[in-house]
């Protein structure tokens, strides 16, 4: 019975992982026009790359780095340390409503969650899924409890429960919580449900910043 069970919820992995890819794929193809005028509105906007990069823990603890339109000025971590006194995140994460730091173009693509839209090429790669928990930073992962490190049991998401949620809003704590939910309840229908009420959420904007 516990085999027939494993092979059961491999299957379904199996299809998740089918179901993420094809709709990554057709996203990119359907947005190409959208990503080009993204890459040109970022470079008339202000100097540095078009894409941020930075190193994430993904499924069962493996590094990978996460791709985003960049929606900062290039010295950014250099002027973070300046900021640190005005942070209004919780834990190990910097959050501030009103970032200096953040463009004239990186702030509407926040507001609009556009500048995610990169990662969909993580989920070509299998790094990613359209719906998981927050791609942790290694800094996270690294104090997690056996508990928190569930999280790592599937792959990080392009969105998910904290993304329906809140967002931005939510503490560390609501943050992980919703994401052990996600976890332990995970099926294919929630998935579609996360995907449709993500729409509502981007369109909303409550929490983007």
């Amino acid at each position: 019975m516990a085999v027939s069970v494993h092979t059961s919820q491999m299957v379904v992995l199996v299809i998740k992982s089918f179901f993420d890819k094809i709709i990554a794929t057709a996203a990119l193809i359907a947005f190409s026009p959208i990503l080009a005028l993204i890459t040109l509105a970022i470079v008339l906007d202000s100097r540095g790359p078009v894409l941020f990069t930075q190193t994430r823990v993904g499924k069962d603890g493996q590094p990978f780095t996460v791709l985003k339109f960049r929606t900062m000025v290039p010295d950014a971590e250099l002027r973070k340390e300046a900021l640190l006194a005005l942070n209004e995140g919780d834990g190990l994460l910097f959050k501030l409503r009103k970032d200096p730091r953040i463009t004239t173009v990186g702030g509407r693509l926040r507001r609009w969650s556009l500048d995610e839209l990169p990662q969909l090429l993580n989920v070509m790669l299998g790094e990613m899924s359209l719906v998981g928990p927050r791609p942790a930073l290694p800094v996270e992962a690294a104090l997690y409890s056996d508990d928190m490190y569930r999280r790592l049991e599937v792959k990080p998401g392009m969105t998910g429960l904290w993304q329906i949620n809140g967002r931005s809003d939510l503490s560390r704590e609501d943050a992980v919580r919703l994401d052990l939910r996600y976890v332990k309840n995970w099926t294919l229908a929630l998935d579609l449900q996360i995907l449709w009420k993500t729409c509502g959420a981007v369109a909303n904007g409550r929490g983007a910043y």
